[in-house]
């Protein structure tokens, strides 16, 4: 897929490195899968493996910036009562 302006890859990996950065964070903190306040509700899960936040995380690695937050925007919208979750890895 061909970009129709130039994105410099130092700035499409530093994005994605602050972005993990701040996915980890809120992981540590709010997350009901892997923060300490989460741990142990048998209540709090995902649906999807792995989580969405994981997944956000894989796309960023795998795809850089511009194409990954899209990408775990999508997975976020599809994490609804209606899905049937199961295993779904970036592409």
């Amino acid at each position: 897929m061909k970009l129709f302006f130039a994105v410099p890859k130092f700035l499409d990996r530093q994005l994605a490195r602050v972005t993990i950065f701040l996915i980890r964070a809120y992981q540590s903190t709010f997350s009901p899968d892997h923060s300490i306040s989460g741990a142990g509700n048998p209540v709090c899960g995902c649906k999807f493996f792995p989580s969405c936040s994981e997944y956000a995380i894989l796309s960023l690695k795998k795809n850089g910036f511009f194409f990954g937050v899209p990408r775990a925007i999508w997975r976020v919208l599809r994490c609804n009562p209606w899905s049937c979750g199961g295993v779904d890895l970036p592409k």
